[in-house]
Order: structure tokens, then C-alpha cells, then sequence
């Protein structure tokens, strides 16, 4: 064997070894993520469902005046204070208004009548449940930074995979962009595992680095180097549920005053739907009107004066070139950018890391030797330029990752080789 040939053996073998270190920690978090991401992309035809008994109502004669319609919704709320306001999509609709106390609210209010036809803690709404599960695993911070920690290491294992498919020795296409399913039940699963990475590889990497914004340290850091901005502004999106608590509780209101002039021109600017309505100044009665369609592109504010005319306005084209490409970035990565395809792509990646994830243990656990983790064993390597350049590129913009590897070396060098038991078991013994 040349000296050539044993250090792309040697290189081989180590990047496999990551690989496969970052494959045991992240397939649980994989297949959460997958799981609650697939679903929460069909978000708004859930709620659209959800919503179906507050549509068609009868119509009974002139409606409420907007402020007899928030205070019907305020009275069922104890200690309530003014959110926003949901302009209704039709005439037969219930209006939705917002309420902030202790937790917020939704509630459904009949805007001829004045009835409550329903109300809803925003926490405890299905969709809402899965986005924190998706975000937090339902442990706060705790479970923000492990999630992010995953995401980190499964770009790892995405790169990683991809060194690793190469077809450096192949004789057609066969394992290499479609699998072979007649060739022993192990080249199967590794064919499943290898050819289902490579197809959603580059869609993959995209959801994971558009899902960066919202993490806690990531975005954190990202928030942090924007404050040296010359012009400052408040980001579209949040780092986890207490920042959004905040902002709600911030923008919430005793006081409001919305004119049937204010409603009106609201309707008149055609917005794309959902609408809202808030406060923005309560001295001089003006409002804010916010279009929250999913599709970030499209959204759009407009401040409103008392008598309905315009005092400013802002869309989507004025925003900084950073908060346009995140926000084209998490329109994509939640399903709404480009329609009915951008949500099949969406499925199609979830369901692909499911199955990566599935095929990966599974093939571990059949070259997995009984009394050993089964992880490649470790071989002394000189690592080459373009490795430690892009493991560095990596760490730097992923300070998480650098933490967690530096932690990771330590350990495996000062303590995990020095206990004889547990470096056979990790085959770290040469």
C-alpha cells in the first residue's frame, strides 16, 4: 500500500468516525425535528379547519362598532389587556382579537352579536405545541440550545456523508443515485441511507441553516453584531417563547379606540390576509396594520391616523438586505415561499431524514459488535488543508459547534483514552 493510498484510507476512516459520532447524537433530535417540522407545515390549512365553525355565520344586520366587539372579547379574559385585532376575511366571520394577561389569548367574537363563540390559549393550541416541541422540546432554553447543538452536528453529518458517498470506485450508478435492492440486505440499507442523503443533502443543509435565526446562540450572536448597525431595527422573528411573552406583553394595552374610520381604511389596503390591527401610538389614536401571511415576502405595515389616512408605511422591499434574505430563508423553511411545491419539498426532506435516520441504526445495529459501541476504529492521520479549513469555516460560524467540539477533543484526549475499558469500547485503542 503507497504512503497515498494509506492516508486516503486513514482520512477515511476518521471522517467516517465523525460521521458516525455525530450520527448516535443526532438521530433522535433528527427525527423530532423531521416529525414536528412536516407537520407544522401544514399550519394554515389546520387552523383554517380548525377555524371552520366561526365561518358562515348569520348575518343579522349592521355590525358592532369594533370597540363593543373588543370589549365583549376583554370581558372573558380576567385582567386582560388589548393585543390586536384580526380583520375578518369575509362578512359572515368571526373576528378574532388578541388578549395578553398572564398568558395570551384568542377569542372569537360574533361581530353582530357580540357573542364569544370561542376562546384559546395561544400556548396550548396544537400547532403552537408542535413549534415549541420543534424549537424548545418543551424544556425552555435547555431544550433551544440541544436543538441547535443537533442542527450543528447534523450539518456535520451532512458534509461528512457526502465525503463519504463519493463514488470513488463505482462501475455505474447503481448505490450511487439509486439503490440496489437485490444485493443482500446490508448493501440495501446502506444504499437506502447513502442515496436518500445525496438526493435530499442540499435541501437539507437549507432548512438547517435557515432554521439558524431562531436559535438561541446563533441568533443571539446574530442580534448581537446587528446592534452595531447604523439604523438599528426589530427583527420579524423570535429566539424562543419568553422573547415573544415580551414582545406581546410589551405591545398590549388598557386603552384603545378603534374607529369604524380606522377599520375601514384598514379593510381598503387589501393587505394579504391575516390582518392585524394594533395599537401604535394610544396618545393620537393611530394604529398599526400588519399583513402576517406566512409568506414573508408578501407582508407589509402601514400606520394609520385617526381619521384613516396614511402616516407611513413600510413592505418588504424597504427591509435591510439581511431581514430580506431571512425572512425569504424562513418563508422557504416553513413551506409558504412558492405554494403547493415548496410544501411538498418541505415533506419530501422531512420524511427523507426520517428515513436516513432509520436506515443509519439499523446499520449500526447490524455491524454493531456485542461488546463494543461500534463506532470505525480510531487510526493516527495527518489531516489535510482543505479538512481543518472547512472544520474551521464550520466552528466559526457555528460558535456552538466550536464549543462542543473543543469539549468533545478534550475529553476523548485527556480522559476517554486514558480508561482502558471505555477507549475499547469507543475503539479508540488502535
Amino acid at each position: 500500500m503507497t504512503d497515498k493510498t494509506h492516508s486516503q484510507k486513514v482520512l477515511y476512516r476518521t471522517i467516517w468516525r465523525w460521521h458516525f459520532y455525530a450520527g448516535i447524537f443526532c438521530i433522535p433530535f433528527v427525527i423530532v425535528l423531521a416529525l414536528t417540522g412536516a407537520i407544522y407545515l401544514f399550519k394554515p390549512y389546520y387552523e383554517h379547519w380548525q377555524e371552520r365553525d366561526y365561518r358562515g355565520l348569520q348575518i343579522t344586520g349592521a355590525a358592532l362598532a369594533p370597540n363593543q366587539q373588543i370589549a365583549a372579547a376583554l370581558a372573558v379574559v380576567p385582567h386582560g389587556k388589548f393585543l390586536n385585532y384580526r380583520l375578518p376575511q369575509a362578512a359572515d366571520e368571526a373576528v378574532l382579537v388578541s388578549i395578553q394577561a398572564e398568558q395570551s389569548w384568542q377569542v372569537f367574537v360574533n361581530p353582530y352579536t357580540g357573542a364569544v363563540l370561542g376562546i384559546e390559549r395561544k400556548d396550548q393550541m396544537l400547532m403552537n405545541i408542535v413549534k415549541t416541541i420543534h424549537g424548545e422540546l418543551l424544556i425552555g432554553n435547555i431544550g433551544s440550545i440541544l436543538v441547535e447543538l443537533a442542527a450543528c452536528w447534523a450539518i456535520v453529518l451532512i458534509i461528512t456523508g457526502l465525503y463519504l458517498w463519493w463514488p470513488r470506485k463505482a462501475s455505474g450508478m447503481a448505490g450511487v443515485i439509486y439503490p440496489r435492492f437485490r444485493a443482500g440486505s446490508r448493501i440495501f440499507w446502506r444504499d437506502i441511507h447513502a442515496v436518500t442523503g445525496v438526493w435530499i443533502s442540499t435541501l437539507a443543509l437549507f432548512l438547517l441553516v435557515t432554521g439558524l435565526p431562531w436559535a438561541t446562540v446563533w441568533g443571539a450572536a446574530l442580534k448581537e453584531v446587528r446592534s452595531f448597525e447604523l439604523a438599528p431595527v426589530q427583527q420579524g422573528w423570535t429566539q424562543n417563547r419568553k422573547e415573544e411573552h415580551q414582545h406581546w406583553s410589551a405591545q398590549a394595552s388598557d386603552t384603545f379606540d378603534l374607529t369604524p374610520e380606522i377599520l375601514v381604511a384598514a379593510e381598503n389596503l387589501e393587505l394579504a390576509a391575516p390582518v392585524e390591527l394594533s395599537i401604535a401610538n394610544s396618545h393620537h389614536n393611530s394604529w398599526k396594520v400588519s399583513s402576517q401571511t406566512a409568506n414573508r415576502p408578501q407582508r407589509a405595515d402601514v400606520w394609520l391616523r385617526a381619521d384613516g389616512s396614511i402616516e407611513k408605511q413600510s413592505g418588504f422591499a424597504e427591509k435591510k438586505l439581511v431581514d430580506r434574505a431571512i425572512g425569504i430563508g424562513i418563508a422557504a423553511h416553513e413551506g409558504y415561499l412558492f405554494g403547493w411545491f415548496n410544501l411538498v419539498l418541505g415533506v419530501l426532506t422531512c420524511a427523507g431524514l426520517m428515513l436516513i435516520s432509520v436506515s443509519g441504526f439499523i446499520l449500526w445495529r447490524k455491524r454493531k459488535p456485542e461488546s463494543m459501541l461500534g463506532a470505525p476504529p480510531a487510526m493516527p492521520a495527518r489531516i489535510g488543508f482543505a479538512v481543518i479549513a472547512i472544520t474551521f469555516g464550520l466552528a466559526l460560524f457555528l460558535p456552538l459547534l466550536a464549543i462542543s467540539l473543543v469539549v468533545l477533543l478534550i475529553t476523548e484526549f485527556i480522559l476517554l483514552r486514558r480508561i482502558n475499558g471505555v477507549s475499547q469500547w469507543l475503539g479508540l485503542s488502535r
